[in-house]
């Protein structure tokens, strides 16, 4: 199998930043969660779910009345991320992704994804969700080791992952994903190695992932895994046992014949990369729909009030969801673009692309920032665009700012 996945090409360079008028993607947030893992730190709410239903609707609404700022832009992508998005049903999936139909104009190809807990798994359930319109699925194992489950607080098991992969495919999925988090309280690298021995050769061929997602796990400030650091009743591994974590698995991977596109991120062929983050780290356009999204159209950034009830009641009375908008400006933009496009270790960031949106030339803007971290061995000058070097992958916070 190793050797089929060495063969597969690399896809053309896709690189940063994305012209104005490519396609946008549509994130959709969920914020709803059965449970709260201890090191959560995202927008997410238990013991909510009875409000499912009103927010499903003032989703639908949102939609449809914030398309008029969409310009007449195409989408490629719609994401449905939380939170447990598969909480709802597939038959309000299938009626936020209408209402996505009814506003936007979506490419025929257009990718779908939806976040789903390995206790969703089912395959009725996973079928009426194709047929409701995703064609993509990423499953939250974070790892198949009982210990870390227990220290990351999940309440699943390590079979309930590969059940859920059995019914994805039993429902007619092709394409699926998978999360993992290295770096969790007690973690060796031999634990890392199972898991990605469980992902690259599993019982079957077809429990075998298209993509994996593999981040670093950071402990913060305000959470329950952070108290319990702080307590000392927690210890996570210090930065040079993550790195070596983060290197054992660039290299398993790596020998498995996985595509390492971005920072965090592995594809088993070049057409698995995940189009719908690949318009983040290109800085591209995307429309933000929930409590507590983010979007960008242009030069406005907004986040969606946090509270689910908030964001509701705004809906439902005609005031704005927003619980912010800041106008970006091209200063910052071009900061962004270099601190996003570089997280794509193939494609990188392109001089022409960035001429062409930014209006001037990488090198007059960044002249002596390029000097450094080519001269620090962080980055590789290709003459047509810019790409961290491994030593720039492991000290990527640094990279990024250089250029901010």
């Amino acid at each position: 199998m190793a050797t089929m996945h060495a063969m597969e090409p690399s896809p053309a360079l896709l690189p940063a930043p994305a012209r104005a008028d490519d396609p946008i993607g549509v994130y959709i947030h969920v914020p709803f969660c059965a449970h709260i893992c201890p090191y959560c730190d995202f927008t997410t709410y238990g013991g909510q779910e009875h409000l499912i239903p009103r927010y499903v609707a003032a989703v639908e609404s949102d939609i449809r009345k914030r398309g008029t700022d969409l310009n007449g832009l195409t989408a490629e992508t719609v994401y449905l991320g939380g939170g447990t998005p598969s909480l709802l049903e597939p038959e309000q999936v299938a009626s936020i992704l209408l209402a996505v139909r009814d506003t936007v104009t979506l490419t025929a190809d257009a990718e779908i994804t939806m976040e789903a807990n390995p206790t969703s798994a089912e395959a009725g359930r996973f079928a009426a969700y194709r047929d409701a319109g995703v064609n993509r699925l990423s499953i939250g194992a974070q790892t198949f080791d009982r210990r870390g489950l227990l220290a990351l607080g999940r309440l699943h098991e390590a079979e309930d992952t590969t059940a859920a992969i059995a019914a994805a495919r039993a429902a007619g999925f092709t394409n699926v994903s998978l999360d993992l988090i290295f770096g969790w309280p007690g973690q060796r690298p031999d634990h890392l190695a199972r898991d990605l021995e469980m992902v690259l050769h599993p019982a079957t061929t077809a429990l075998e992932p298209e993509h994996l997602s593999l981040y670093s796990l950071i402990v913060e400030p305000g959470t329950p895994m952070a108290d319990g650091v702080a307590r000392g009743i927690l210890q996570v591994p210090d930065d040079d046992a993550a790195a070596d974590l983060y290197d054992l698995a660039m290299r398993t991977l790596g020998e498995a014949g996985w595509l390492h596109y971005e920072v965090a991120n592995w594809a088993r062929v070049a057409d698995r990369q995940s189009r719908h983050n690949r318009i983040y780290w290109r800085n591209g356009n995307y429309l933000g729909i929930g409590a507590g999204a983010f979007g960008r159209i242009g030069a406005h950034r907004t986040m969606g009030h946090p509270s689910p009830r908030t964001y509701c009641t705004a809906i439902e009375q005609g005031t704005a969801p927003t619980a912010s908008t800041e106008t970006i400006t091209e200063e910052l933009s071009r900061g962004e673009t270099m601190m996003l496009g570089l997280r794509l270790l193939e494609d990188g960031v392109s001089r022409a692309a960035f001429a062409e949106r930014h209006g001037v030339s990488l090198d007059a803007w960044f002249a002596e920032p390029l000097r450094h971290v080519v001269a620090n061995g962080w980055a590789i000058d290709h003459g047509d665009r810019l790409t961290l070097t491994p030593r720039g992958l492991m000290v990527a916070n640094d990279v990024c700012a250089a250029f901010l």
